[in-house]
């Protein structure tokens, strides 16, 4: 399979996720497929995965991904760029926003047999939950640390 082919079949995945042809993007996945997902401790296999694509397709609508970045190397495919999507459903425990998110992603997508059989996918887990309003806050163990930094730089001025 060419390089050319390669990309194809990995740009086809991501449209037909954006279009909600979910049919067809979970075409173009291999039985034996994998997912290294960043946040996620095990890898996914085939069924996980698109337990998570669904779970995540059904929380934002109008997807859309924009790749500024497309490296392609024998059957790899390496895509950096951004998603884009609206919340309009519950997320991890979290209610619809009705927010335009706007995160940026990276993947690695290796194809076999005009499948895609591994994926690596990296998305800014903390933008995306700063945009739904989500606020982290300190482990009891950093507080001192963050006091006595904010004691610190107030006593330089």
């Amino acid at each position: 399979m060419s390089p050319k082919d390669t990309k194809a079949i990995v740009l086809e995945f991501y449209q037909a996720f954006d279009n909600r042809d979910i049919e067809q993007a979970f075409n173009l996945i291999s039985p034996n497929f994998t997912a290294y997902m960043a946040g996620i401790q095990k890898p996914l296999d085939a069924e996980a995965f698109k337990q998570f694509g669904m779970r995540f397709y059904s929380a934002f609508a109008d997807s859309q991904h924009q790749f500024e970045q497309i490296i392609v190397e024998d059957n790899k495919v390496v895509t950096c760029g951004t998603f884009k999507a609206r919340h309009l459903g519950e997320f991890q425990g979290l209610p619809l926003t009705g927010k335009q998110i706007k995160i940026a992603v990276m993947h690695i997508d290796r194809v076999e047999d005009g499948k895609i059989v591994e994926h690596w996918g990296l998305g800014d887990a903390q933008g995306l939950m700063q945009q739904l309003g989500i606020i982290f806050f300190p482990s009891p163990k950093l507080i001192p640390s963050i006091i006595k930094s904010i004691l610190v730089k107030t006593i330089r001025r």
